[in-house]
């Protein structure tokens, strides 16, 4: 069984000490890629360096660069044409993590500066161009803003009917899926699908067609059950192909195919044993 991890934060500090140990128990649990987000563009350059540094063994690695909502005040002009610059790198796969996130800045204990939602729609329109530009898919950050966010996604896709990407860490809930598969993209299923109060998002999991299911870890964050409370990782990943398989009453085998041929649709990308997905 195969599986892409496609979101996952490699470049983060939770994993700077035993790195190459996490990505040998990736790939002894079938995880054969993994895409690696970026939120800022230190995270970006991060996420390069590592795809350069690990483009085959034991775990594929992918970037994607963008700069997170919640950082959307830092796009400044000389930022985004580093970001251009990065994008353009052979190893980047994808525009992100780009979006909306309208929880954040009504947070008063929040412990961070959060950009406000109109710089953030500002940020998010200026890195639809350059994925529009460079033709890369997108990977969509939304939390609390799914009305706002499904509408600059619908005009993003007018422009182009071949433009798509993923609704990562997909929380809009069963009622707005078909808006969010009418646009064409892909959902993003994480850890979260595993938790046995997570009726919303088993349902989600059930309702989406195979061949717009991806599957994700987002680790280091919101790890699968039985891992609450741990660091999350990629080896994880078959925990949540289980639950879906669980929820569509389907074998765990077709799950996992079904996702690897939609990564390496999306992504573009070419393992050995998924060419011509």
């Amino acid at each position: 069984m195969m599986l892409i991890d496609t979101h996952v934060h490699l470049q983060n500090a939770a994993y700077a000490d035993d790195l190459h140990a996490v990505l040998e128990r990736a790939a002894s649990a079938g995880v054969r890629a993994a895409v690696l987000p970026g939120g800022t563009l230190a995270e970006a350059r991060a996420a390069v360096a590592l795809a350069e540094r690990f483009a085959a063994e034991p775990c594929a690695l992918y970037a994607a660069v963008g700069i997170h909502p919640t950082d959307a005040d830092t796009l400044t002009g000389d930022a985004l044409t580093e970001l251009r610059d990065l994008a353009r790198h052979p190893r980047v796969v994808a525009i992100g993590e780009i979006g909306l996130d309208y929880y954040w800045p009504g947070q008063p204990h929040r412990f961070w500066p959060c950009a406000e939602p109109p710089q953030q729609r500002k940020a998010l329109a200026q890195q639809l161009e350059l994925a529009a530009d460079l033709r890369l898919p997108l990977i969509i950050h939304d939390r609390d803003a799914h009305e706002d966010t499904l509408a600059m996604l619908a005009e993003w896709v007018q422009g182009d009917p071949d433009r798509t990407g993923t609704l990562h860490a997909y929380a809009a809930g069963p009622s707005r899926l078909a808006e969010a598969l009418a646009l064409g993209f892909y959902i993003g299923m994480d850890g979260p699908v595993t938790y046995r109060k997570a009726t919303g998002l088993q349902e989600v999991a059930r309702q989406t067609p195979l061949e717009r299911l991806l599957l994700e870890t987002d680790g280091p964050y919101l790890p699968p059950h039985p891992h609450r409370g741990e660091r999350n990782e990629p080896a994880y990943l078959p925990l949540i192909a289980h639950r879906i398989a669980e929820a569509r009453a389907l074998p765990v085998e077709a799950i996992a195919a079904a996702s690897t041929r939609n990564a390496c649709r999306l992504f573009g990308l070419r393992l050995p044993e998924t060419e011509n997905p």
